[in-house]
């Protein structure tokens, strides 16, 4: 499922009850899950670890703040439609809206894809901007309340009724305190806990499918003119093991990014970005580097050993009043971009689990919905990793042949503008991977050469 088969959100179709929701972390995940409860539930607490700042900057709970993220239409669009002031109020604290059709250079298979024939908006700014208007959004919601440096440490559990009924936190001043709650949803990530707590109660594990592929980021930060605003993405792509790309962001910079994949490591020495860059298939980011003064000497690294998916949805029991989103669920390999515009849609998809179905079994009715949203997210992420042999985990069926297809795809669309536009709405999850077998565009993928 992605943007074109999830309803679009609908605040009419819920009317603001009693009770009180807890969301554990306050990253993208945890904050638009927090906006689809508000609509739901009395009040809404989110509790994060970390500090909460008052200003864009990075936090250390989220590692990858500092590399270059990706807002793909899919969250993009519901983001808007979760905060209708959302990219009104990012241009105005700096972040760039760039035209994803041209402005943003995709190189993979030996060559840029054409630019598209309609104009795609897309947001482009640094992970911690985004995170920060988020923040304001949810903020301002009647009846939210956002508390940093609220580790959470476990559940409240009532056994005799098979329910979660609160959290439990070492507080702002270094206390332990219960919050009780008739909803506690899990946003903390891949660090999450819900697994080994589910096993000490006496519930299953869910089953975790991992694919490994080594990914190592390293990124510095260039000047960037006003007049320049080109996004260039190289993802690493067999047979080099090695990709890069360069982000617009807001100060007028560009993140510059170049990673490794299966024992390539990217450099720590700033100096030796050219070097690595030059050993890509395309020039273009040797060439920023070359020309673009750097604004520091800080490069910021960040491994990513694996994808890992929690297969929540197989569970045969789940306890009432708990729920699991975003990264805690699924995360994928970030050189594809998916992260925040699935966290954005698995709380659409709660939103309309909560308006279909209220209250009882939410848990088990809301991974039931989110798992073909995670589906294709994985699909698409796992299945080009497995393009290099030393990939290794459960290998999703159709991935070779479906690998082949889309090979030959890329390779037509250098040229096909139309080609081109069908496979960035895929890769935005603006629509399903199975348009690409629509039989429009079938013809222009397997036709001769003129």
């Amino acid at each position: 499922m992605t943007l074109s088969t999830v309803p679009r959100y609908d605040g009419d179709r819920l009317s603001r009850g009693d009770g009180h929701a807890v969301v554990l972390g306050g990253s993208v995940a945890g904050l638009c899950t927090a906006r689809v409860l508000a609509d739901e539930y009395g009040t809404v607490t989110v509790l994060e670890r970390d500090p909460l700042p008052d200003a864009p900057v990075p936090r250390d709970g989220v590692p990858q703040a500092a590399q270059p993220h990706a807002l793909l239409e899919a969250g993009r669009s519901t983001i808007e439609d979760l905060f209708p002031s959302y990219g009104e109020s990012l241009v105005a604290a700096g972040g760039l809206v760039i035209d994803a059709a041209s402005d943003f250079r995709l190189y993979d298979e030996g060559g840029f894809l054409a630019d598209g024939p309609r104009r795609m908006p897309m947001y482009s700014a640094s992970r911690p901007l985004f995170e920060h208007v988020l923040r304001e959004c949810v903020a301002s919601l009647d009846g939210v309340e956002l508390r940093g440096e609220c580790h959470s440490t476990g559940y409240r559990f009532d056994e005799s009724a098979g329910r979660v009924t609160g959290a439990v936190v070492r507080n702002e001043t270094g206390d332990r305190e219960t919050v009780s709650a008739d909803l506690v949803v899990d946003a903390t990530g891949r660090a999450s806990r819900t697994p080994a707590w589910l096993a000490e109660h006496g519930y299953e594990r869910p089953p975790v499918d991992e694919v490994h592929v080594g990914l190592e980021y390293s990124t510095i930060v260039v000047e960037r003119p006003p007049d320049e605003r080109d996004a260039i993405w190289g993802p690493a792509s067999p047979p080099n093991t090695r990709g890069a790309g360069a982000a617009p962001v807001e100060g007028g910079r560009w993140q510059v990014v170049l990673h490794g994949v299966h024992g390539t490591s990217p450099p720590s020495d700033p100096d030796e970005f050219e070097a690595f860059a030059a050993g890509l298939p395309f020039p273009d980011v040797e060439r920023l580097l070359a020309d673009h003064p750097r604004r520091d000497d800080e490069v910021v690294r960040y491994p990513f050993p694996s994808n890992r998916r929690h297969r929540y949805e197989s569970l045969d029991r789940v306890p009432e009043g708990l729920v699991v989103v975003g990264d805690a669920v699924a995360s994928y390999n970030p050189i594809y971009g998916q992260g925040i515009s699935v966290a954005t849609l698995g709380a659409l998809v709660l939103h309309h689990a909560l308006a279909d179905g209220g209250r009882a079994s939410l848990g088990e009715r809301f991974f039931d919905r989110v798992s073909p949203v995670t589906d294709v997210a994985w699909t698409m992420a796992v299945g080009a990793d497995f393009q290099f042999p030393q990939t290794t985990g459960p290998k999703p069926r159709g991935a070779d042949l479906l690998a082949r297809y889309l090979s030959r795809l890329t390779r037509r669309a250098h040229t096909d503008g139309a080609l081109s536009d069908a496979l960035f709405r895929v890769i935005m999850m603006e629509r399903e991977p199975a348009s690409l077998l629509r039989p429009g565009v079938v013809w222009r993928v397997l036709r001769p050469r003129p």
